[in-house]
């Protein structure tokens, strides 16, 4: 079984390749942020860290953190955002590794893929066995965020300056999917690449 990273900055269609694989392939995907949500629920390893870092007072009556609080208040101070992403992304990482020995274990799946923009930044690159980078030119991922988000251009413009450029994309990256076209062209890409591996109709 392959442990594939999928990345890629903002807008440039990484769901729409994860829609594809897991529909055709005998994988598993898992999407970083949203296991990192998972992980702010009450019971998990990291709830109490976190409540502890962001303050008692971050929870609601029914003893979930309000997220809107916690949003505001590692917006605003950079030195809790950080302290904050220190409990989340080593908890993530042991949640991910701990899913891939049981995928590993029952033997059916032949593809473990997580998805996240942060993958290089997150010190993945070391622990996959590939990383896969989907990639659409810029005024293609701007024109999407507008249609699909209703984000500015200035709004798209600012969120991509914050992440990555291309060329440290393509630096880290084993596979590029060129997703600037039409979804079928990237496809073909896929299966291509995935040509050892079970097809499921």
């Amino acid at each position: 079984m392959k442990f594939i990273g999928i990345t890629g900055g903002i807008g440039a269609g990484k769901s729409l390749i994860i829609r594809y694989i897991e529909s055709h392939y005998r994988a598993k995907v898992y999407l970083a942020d949203d296991v990192a949500k998972q992980l702010q629920e009450p019971g998990s390893p990291a709830f109490p860290k976190l409540v502890e870092a962001l303050g008692s007072d971050v929870l609601q009556p029914d003893g979930w953190i309000d997220k809107r609080k916690m949003a505001d208040r590692i917006y605003a101070d950079p030195a809790l955002r950080q302290k904050v992403n220190e409990i989340l992304h080593p908890a993530v990482r042991i949640f991910l590794t701990e899913a891939l020995e049981a995928e590993r274990a029952e033997g059916i799946t032949e593809l473990f893929f997580v998805e996240a923009a942060l993958l290089i930044e997150a010190g993945y690159v070391g622990v996959l066995d590939e990383l896969w980078y989907v990639y659409a030119p810029e005024e293609v991922r701007i024109r999407r965020l507008m249609e699909s988000r209703g984000y500015s251009e200035e709004k798209a413009r600012s969120i991509m300056a914050s992440q990555l450029p291309d060329a440290e994309f393509r630096k880290y990256s084993d596979f590029v999917i060129d997703n600037g076209g039409s979804p079928e062209e990237a496809f073909a890409r896929i299966r291509e690449k995935l040509e050892a591996y079970t097809w499921l109709e």
